[in-house]
């Protein structure tokens, strides 16, 4: 097994690597792939739902669920887009032209249209199969747009479902698992930017800005909780620092976490037991931390003395993770290696 701590980047530059990301993409090559063991989401409305991962999600039936199967094909794209020489290119390009096919794609986007599968992965899986989409988009290849034109039936399902469910969702969602609101409105503002849809963009916006706009005082001494792998705080501090101005954002941030912003602590979160398929989720905290306080440090700009404060703790929270994203068990290994990506690569 390497040694992360050999591969990660220079401590203060923030960035992925070559001989990590080629660490990365040798295990999720294997996830992506691996049908079983499986946890399933689904709802069986008849004898004849009844059926494997492969059957149901030819696309994205790998990785243990459909979500970790989505982001670990964004993570894919984005290694090879990021290193185009990286030696897992080949199997990386046979993995998407075999499941970003129409064929695949289409099975998957019938199963989002189904009316017993309208809460189906909401919204933590909605929205990082809009991440791979914005990836694609972004990716200035003949075979990257091939791509994202075949996974647009789903991609649109995927939008319009947003622009179903958020007018509706009057109170934001702020648990530190799958179903964070202010984690998936970020993600999905990424993919209406890189799409140009200025439809969407307006409604994340919104709802953003009428989820959290008046928060003040977030309680992140709460935090963790015992098997979360989002910062409710910071992902929705992350959040208004992409949907509110510099000045604005900077005053919202000041009454939103006075604290962190002062220098109260925020110590990575220990993990006992990495065998634990809930337990495990704190390495993926560290890695969305460090991730949060990175993008708050840039927002509020070098020439602000607290930004520094937030980068030294996005290393220490970086640093705590980093060597522990693939320990040798599938419990951590089939997902958390996208998390140190999204980190490092923002």
């Amino acid at each position: 097994m390497a040694d992360l701590n050999t591969l990660a980047p220079s401590v203060g530059m923030p960035g992925l690597t070559l001989a990590m990301s080629s660490h990365f993409a040798g295990h999720v090559l294997l996830s992506v792939r691996r049908e079983y063991p499986n946890k399933l989401d689904h709802v069986l409305a008849s004898d004849a739902d009844v059926q494997g991962p492969r059957g149901l999600h030819p696309a994205f039936y790998g990785c243990f669920d459909w979500h970790s199967c989505v982001h670990g094909h964004w993570m894919l794209a984005r290694l090879l887009r990021t290193f185009p020489d990286l030696p897992e290119g080949p199997a990386i390009l046979a993995v998407l032209e075999e499941h970003l096919a129409p064929g695949p794609i289409s099975v998957e986007a019938a199963y989002f249209r189904d009316p017993n599968h309208q809460s189906f992965e909401r919204t933590y899986g909605w929205a990082w199969l809009l991440k791979l989409a914005a990836e694609l988009l972004a990716w200035d290849t003949p075979q990257a747009r091939l791509w994202a034109r075949q996974l647009e039936p789903l991609t649109l399902a995927v939008a319009e479902a947003f622009h179903t469910y958020l007018p509706k969702l009057t109170y934001p969602i702020r648990t530190g698992v799958h179903p964070n609101t202010a984690f998936s409105l970020s993600l999905a503002l990424d993919y209406a930017r890189a799409a140009r849809d200025a439809r969407l963009e307006a409604l994340l916006v919104e709802r953003s800005r009428a989820y959290y706009g008046q928060d003040a005082d977030g309680p992140l001494a709460w935090e963790p909780s015992g098997e979360e792998f989002l910062s409710p705080c910071l992902e929705e501090a992350a959040l208004m620092g992409k949907v509110l101005e510099p000045e604005a954002f900077r005053t919202w941030l000041a009454g939103f976490l006075p604290r962190l912003l002062d220098g109260g602590i925020l110590a990575p979160a220990r993990v006992s037991d990495r065998t634990d398929p809930k337990i495990v989720h704190l390495d993926g905290l560290n890695l969305s931390r460090a991730r949060c306080l990175h993008a708050l440090a840039s927002r509020l700009g070098p020439a602000d003395p607290r930004a520094a404060r937030l980068e030294r703790l996005w290393e220490e929270h970086a640093g705590s993770a980093l060597p522990h994203v693939i320990s040798g068990n599938y419990v951590g290994d089939h997902w958390l290696a996208t998390f140190a990506v999204h980190m490092l690569g923002a």
